[in-house]
C-alpha cells in the first residue's frame, strides 16, 4: 500500500487548488479580446491584462524570490510595472495610467503566468522534509485568496469599461434569453434581534484575511434585519417617489455626489429614452424601448423587479433606507444575521453596504513581512460591505469577509439590505 506523507499531501491538495484558481482567471479573460484587455476606463479600475499580471506578480514577488533560489525573473521590469501599491517594494507604474500599458502584449502577460506557475508548482513539488513548508504553503494560500479578489475586479471592472460604449456590449451573451420575473416580490419579513453580547470576527482554522481577526466580543442593541435583500420592483419606486429629487433623504456628501455625477438611478440603469438603447434594437432584445432596462454582464436586459438592486453606491443605500423609514445595518448586524433562520439572500447575489465604518477590530495586527500592507493601511475613509455577489469566486465568502469601498463607488456588485432599531 501506497503511504503519502501528510506533509505531500497537503502540498498536492495547494498545487491543485493553485492550478484551478489561476486558470479560473484565464477562463474569466478568454471572451474578452486584446483590445478590451487593454482598457481602463477609470483610476479606480483595471485592465483586465494588469490584473492577470498582477497576481502573477505577486507569487514572483512575494514567494518565489524569497523562496524559490535560484529563480530567475520573467522579466525584471515587470516588478515595476505590476506593483500596485506595497511602498516597502519600491516605486511602480502609476495607477490612473496602467491603461497606457499597450505593451507588454497579452501573449507576454500569459507567458509570465506560465513562467511562474510552472515555478510555483515546482516549488510545491518540493520534498517536504527538505524545504521548510510552513511559510511556503501560507504565502500560497493567501496569493490564493488575493488572486480571487482580483478575479471579482476583474469582472467589474470590465463591465465598467464596456458600460462607456455607447454600443454596450455584452460581457458574454446570455445562452437563453431573460424571462420577465414577477412584478411583485413578497413583503419583507423582519427577523427580530433581542440584542445583547455577540462574538464577531473569524475563529477557526480556515483562512481568514487579516482584517478580519481578532475574533471578540461586541454589544448589539435590540434590532431587526430584513429577511430579503432590496430589489430593483423596490428601489424602481424609489425613484418613482422623486428619491434622486429629494435633499431630505441624502447625506451631506452623497446629496453632493447627486448633483456633481448627475444620479438619477442606479450605475447600469438605462431610462426609456437613453438614445443608448437605440443601438440595442434588434430580434435578440425586444423589449429594449419599453421601461428600464439594466446593463450587465449579459449585456442590456429589461429590468427584472424581483433581482436585487446592484451597482449602488453608499450614499444611494443611506437614502433609499432613510426613504423606507429604517437604516442600514451595522456590519456586527448582519454577522449576527448570518446565522439566523428564515433569512436569505446573504451571499451569491449583492455584497451589501452595512452602517459600519472600515476599521481595526480591538487588538488587530496586520500581516507580518510585505503582506503588513495588504489590508491595515486603508482603515481610513472606507465602509464595509458585508457577503458576497454574483461575481464572486466560489470557496471565497465567509460570514466574517469585511469588504470595504469608498461611500462613492458604485460599479461594484453593491446593493442593500434593511434594518431597523427596537
Amino acid at each position: 500500500m501506497n503511504f503519502i506523507r501528510p506533509a505531500q499531501r497537503a502540498a498536492d491538495e495547494l498545487r491543485d487548488r493553485f492550478e484551478a484558481v489561476r486558470a479560473h482567471s484565464l477562463s474569466l479573460a478568454a471572451p474578452l479580446s486584446a483590445e478590451d484587455q487593454c482598457i481602463q476606463s477609470m483610476p479606480d479600475a483595471s485592465p483586465t491584462k494588469w490584473h492577470l499580471a498582477h497576481t502573477t506578480w505577486f507569487f514572483e514577488t512575494v514567494l518565489l524570490r524569497a523562496h524559490a533560489a535560484p529563480y530567475q525573473d520573467f522579466d525584471p521590469r515587470f516588478h515595476y510595472l505590476f506593483n500596485s501599491y506595497y511602498e516597502a517594494l519600491g516605486p511602480r507604474h502609476p495607477r490612473p495610467q496602467r491603461g497606457l500599458l499597450t505593451r507588454p502584449s497579452v501573449d507576454e502577460v500569459l507567458a509570465y503566468r506560465k513562467h511562474v506557475d510552472e515555478a510555483v508548482i515546482a516549488l510545491l513539488q518540493a520534498d517536504g522534509d527538505a524545504v521548510d513548508t510552513s511559510d511556503i504553503h501560507a504565502i500560497v494560500t493567501l496569493g490564493l485568496h488575493h488572486e480571487q479578489q482580483h478575479q471579482e475586479l476583474l469582472m467589474t471592472d470590465i463591465l465598467h469599461a464596456l458600460s462607456c460604449n455607447p454600443l454596450l456590449p455584452a460581457y458574454q451573451p446570455a445562452a437563453t434569453p431573460a424571462l420577465r420575473l414577477a412584478s411583485s416580490a413578497p413583503d419583507v419579513r423582519w427577523i427580530e434581534h433581542a440584542g445583547g453580547l455577540c462574538d464577531v470576527g473569524h475563529a477557526g482554522d480556515g483562512f481568514a484575511f487579516d482584517n478580519e481577526t481578532p475574533r471578540h466580543r461586541v454589544l448589539l442593541h435590540p434590532h431587526a434585519i430584513a429577511d430579503r435583500l432590496v430589489n430593483c420592483g423596490d428601489y424602481a419606486r424609489f425613484i418613482d417617489d422623486g428619491g434622486y429629487r429629494r435633499p431630505e433623504l441624502w447625506l451631506s456628501d452623497g446629496w453632493a455626489a447627486v448633483q456633481s455625477q448627475g444620479w438619477r438611478c442606479p450605475a447600469y440603469w438605462l431610462a426609456p429614452d437613453d438614445p443608448r438603447l437605440a443601438y440595442q434594437a434588434h430580434p435578440a432584445n425586444p423589449g429594449a424601448a419599453s421601461g428600464w432596462q439594466v446593463f450587465g454582464l449579459h449585456g442590456v436586459r429589461p429590468m427584472q423587479p424581483e433581482e436585487p438592486v446592484a451597482q449602488l453606491s453608499f450614499y444611494e443605500a443611506a437614502a433609499y433606507a432613510e426613504w423606507a423609514g429604517a437604516r442600514l445595518p451595522t456590519e456586527f448586524e448582519w454577522e449576527a444575521a448570518a446565522q439566523a433562520k428564515g433569512i436569505s439572500q446573504m451571499t451569491g447575489h449583492v455584497w451589501q453596504w452595512t452602517r459600519s465604518s472600515y476599521d481595526p477590530y480591538p487588538g488587530f495586527r496586520p500581516l507580518t513581512g510585505v503582506a503588513a500592507e495588504y489590508n491595515g493601511k486603508f482603515m481610513v475613509g472606507q465602509v464595509v460591505l458585508r457577503g458576497s455577489s454574483l461575481a464572486t469566486p466560489a470557496g471565497h465568502t465567509r460570514p466574517t469577509y469585511r469588504n470595504f469601498f469608498p461611500p462613492a463607488a458604485r460599479w461594484q456588485f453593491s446593493g442593500l439590505r434593511l434594518a431597523k432599531d427596537l
